[in-house]
């Protein structure tokens, strides 16, 4: 102790006093880069909101005309917007409901079952998925599934399906690989216990490693649902944009995000072009919804 306290004596004053002042430097730079952050955050959805919120200055355009109905005739004033909301939710959780199983049992496959050598191969060609440029998915659609769907329905091929599909080819990664993750990072000695107890190695993935890796597994769908529901591109050559509500898993509908790209041309400040502001204030406050319950499941989780 002694040593120590004529060590810390023997320290220069001036090295003592830079060591603090470039603490006190990186402590404020940090609170900046922060600060500056949340402030381009809350300038864009004030900025969003403020445009999106002047289309119902319109008398023509009223707030439940804009989420109750369907009809989206901008050039005789209407803006129903209500076919593209409920068809982003349809197409995001038809994604989920194809993309989620198949991730989850990769999941499980690459963490619990896989050899080493499998595990270097997969993980790699995985990760790499998630690099692919969407246009590159909604080109292999466009001419794999539209045609594939077209054959067999007897349709042109676009709509709910295909598109679909394309995301849950999209999503399949982020939620493999964040399930993968927290199946992994589960404590070893939860599955010896398992083991102990007389269970097999499925019993003890079913009832045991699965329930306890939920909320890591919840997290990773809620982000490939954060994907999903955002894409534009690649649900935009696929889906056959028609501002309807499908009767069917083959029928053309159409997204907020491809409605917005599709009517992005209409001039700045008039009703239209306020209505796609509209539009992407309903996907903002969306994703932060997505944003805050992964929050809750990280807190439940760290609990």
């Amino acid at each position: 102790m002694a040593i120590k306290a004529a060590e810390q004596n023997s320290s220069p004053p001036s090295y003592t006093r830079a060591v603090k002042r470039n603490d006190r430097l990186m402590h404020w730079l940090f609170v900046g880069s922060a600060a500056f952050v949340a402030l381009i955050i809350f300038s864009i959805i004030l900025f969003v909101g403020n445009q999106g919120i002047k289309m119902f200055g319109d008398p023509e355009a009223g707030i439940a005309e804009f989420f109750f109905t369907t009809d989206w005739t901008p050039g005789e004033g209407k803006y129903g917007a209500l076919a593209f909301i409920l068809g982003s939710f349809l197409v995001t959780g038809l994604a989920l409901v194809i993309a989620v199983p198949l991730a989850v049992g990769g999941a499980v496959f690459m963490a619990k079952i896989a050899p080493n050598w499998m595990r270097e191969i997969m993980r790699p060609a995985t990760d790499l998925f998630v690099g692919i440029p969407s246009v590159v998915y909604g080109l292999v659609g466009l001419t794999v599934f539209v045609p594939f769907f077209g054959g067999i329905f007897g349709t042109a091929g676009f709509g709910l399906l295909p598109a679909a599909l394309i995301l849950a080819i999209m999503i399949l990664p982020t939620i493999l690989s964040v399930s993968e993750d927290a199946l992994r990072t589960l404590p070893v000695a939860l599955e010896e216990a398992s083991y102990a107890l007389g269970a097999t190695r499925w019993q003890t993935i079913r009832k045991v490693l699965l329930p306890a890796a939920s909320p890591g597994i919840l997290t990773g769908v809620i982000l490939g649902m954060g994907r999903a529901i955002g894409e534009a591109m690649a649900v935009q050559m696929v889906i056959g944009n028609a501002p309807i509500l499908p009767k069917g898993l083959t029928e053309p509908t159409s997204v907020l995000t491809t409605q917005i790209v599709k009517e992005m041309a209409s001039p700045f400040g008039s009703t239209t072009n306020n209505a796609l502001f509209m539009m992407s204030l309903v996907l903002l406050l969306v994703s932060l919804s997505l944003i805050l319950i992964i929050r809750v499941v990280a807190r439940r989780r760290a609990v």
